[in-house]
């Protein structure tokens, strides 16, 4: 195969890497030269050979249509328009979609990255987070002088002075201020989300937008796409959910362990691990030191006093192995990230994107998993949905639980449990509201309901409504038998 010397060429000025137009150097008879006369015969300008704009313009034998995962019908744009301006033609759905990254870390710096160079310009981006200086070994898009500054507004500034073409939105904010209409507004969503409680939280969301028909076929207009996208280290894994269609990340939950904590009794009395002397440094000796102030995790200066005090507790018991960025990892729960898994995941997300607003190829069915540990190994697979998973299927729970359990402990039970919930409030079938998280006064007075039996509540097979956090808009249908 021969390379193309003038392929990518630098601004000499800029330092920017630029792409040949077609034009450029002659040779002595006039004819573009796009390499080097010793390599052999010219090659062709880039917008003639293997680029985005030529697989949308033509006919493909691997169309969406002809997938396992059949979303849409490919339409190839017209070959008028589809090398106007070296640039995507607007007729393209790249074009006129926006997309919506959740997460500007390392895995939603490649992901802005790869939007921009595939030509999708109308991008938002939202993130709560602020930089670190541990992020600037992956995390590309900030610098030195941008450490303490909001990732989402950093991020989109750099994206769209380096990317003229973009218009990139920055929202910095919790994803859970944002009202349902806001995702609504977007025709794929991508997910580069560092824990499992903000993604639980997205999945129920966008799932809750899906409308339903009387026979629970969903609406496909209101089917908004969500390509989650994850890594741990030298792993990670993409996959597509169409929601109330394909396996939500609900339904996956259980591949999910709950996050590791650590008895407090161990932790003030027993140390025996580097874990249990930092969590005691932050989660007792802090509040003692510094009872009118919250403990700032982006601050260099407070995770210093941190490890310094956990490092004393160590060598007090004999413990070794904590160091700094072990405390790091402990405080703000940080997982392990390599720049080149965040590369390799983030491609397959936008891959899937572009699939899932063009039709070109064929859609991801559903799972891909990446383990580069020993090699460069893959593997998909479906995931299948879950009958009774509480955000994708109408399905009602059953429960059978003894009389004389309290509600308290059936609220303890979903908490622990396959549900998983943080804070639910129960209405029972009849109309009764059992208890309420809130407001404070309906909390008050459904709080004596906590310590009371279950069979002096409600009904034997009465049917409870449940409520809670992590699942907005979403009512969960319990059906309680008494065993």
């Amino acid at each position: 195969m021969k390379r193309c010397a003038s392929d990518m060429s630098e601004d000499d000025s800029t330092g920017n890497v630029v792409l040949p137009d077609g034009g450029g150097k002659k040779a002595s008879n006039g004819t573009p030269m796009n390499g080097h006369a010793e390599m052999g015969a010219p090659c062709p300008a880039a917008s003639a050979r293997g680029t985005l704009q030529t697989l949308l313009s033509r006919e493909s034998p691997f169309a969406n249509e002809t997938g396992a995962l059949p979303i849409g019908e490919f339409e190839p744009l017209a070959p008028s328009a589809a090398f106007t301006g070296g640039g995507l033609p607007p007729s393209s759905p790249l074009s006129t979609a926006r997309v919506l990254v959740v997460g500007a870390g390392g895995l939603g710096c490649e992901l802005l990255k790869d939007l921009a160079l595939s030509g999708v310009p109308n991008v938002d981006v939202i993130d709560l987070d602020t930089i670190d200086v541990t992020n600037l070994n992956r995390q590309f898009l900030f610098r030195q002088k941008d450490v303490g500054s909001s990732k989402a507004e950093v991020a989109a500034r750099f994206i769209n002075e380096r990317c003229p073409w973009m218009k990139v939105t920055a929202h910095h904010g919790k994803i859970q201020d944002k009202d349902p209409s806001f995702y609504a507004s977007f025709q794929c969503i991508i997910s580069g989300l560092d824990n499992v409680e903000a993604r639980r939280w997205l999945n129920a969301t966008v799932c809750g937008l899906v409308d339903v028909d009387e026979d629970g076929d969903p609406d496909p207009s209101t089917i908004i796409p969500i390509i989650d996208g994850g890594t741990e280290g030298f792993s990670g894994q993409a996959r597509v959910i169409l929601p109330r269609i394909t396996s939500c990340f609900e339904c996956s939950l259980d591949a999910f362990p709950p996050q590791k904590s650590f008895p407090l009794c161990t932790v003030a009395e027993t140390p025996r691990l580097p874990e249990h002397c930092i969590a005691y440094a932050f989660t007792l000796q802090w509040p003692r030191e510094f009872p009118d102030r919250k403990l700032d995790t982006d601050s260099p200066e407070d995770m210093k006093w941190v490890y310094e005090q956990a490092l004393t507790r160590a060598e007090k018991y004999n413990i070794s192995g904590v160091t700094y960025m072990l405390t790091m990892g402990v405080v703000k729960n940080i997982i392990p990230a390599v720049a080149s898994t965040n590369a390799i995941v983030a491609a397959a997300c936008v891959n899937e994107t572009v699939k899932l607003l063009t039709f070109c190829s064929q859609s991801l069915n559903t799972y891909m998993m990446y383990m580069g540990s020993t090699g460069v190994y893959s593997h998909t697979f479906v995931y299948e949905r879950k009958e009774d998973c509480p955000v994708c299927t109408s399905t009602v729970r059953k429960m059978i639980i003894g009389a004389q359990t309290s509600l308290n402990e059936l609220m303890q039970q979903m908490r622990d449990g396959d549900l998983r919930l943080k804070s639910p409030s129960i209405t029972s079938g009849s109309g009764k509201t059992l208890y309420m998280q809130k407001p404070p006064a309906l909390e008050k007075a459904t709080r004596p309901n906590l310590d009371k039996p279950l069979s002096s509540l409600i009904a034997n097979g009465e049917e409870l409504a449940v409520t809670d956090p992590m699942f907005p808009d979403i009512n969960l249908t319990l059906s309680i038998t008494f065993g």
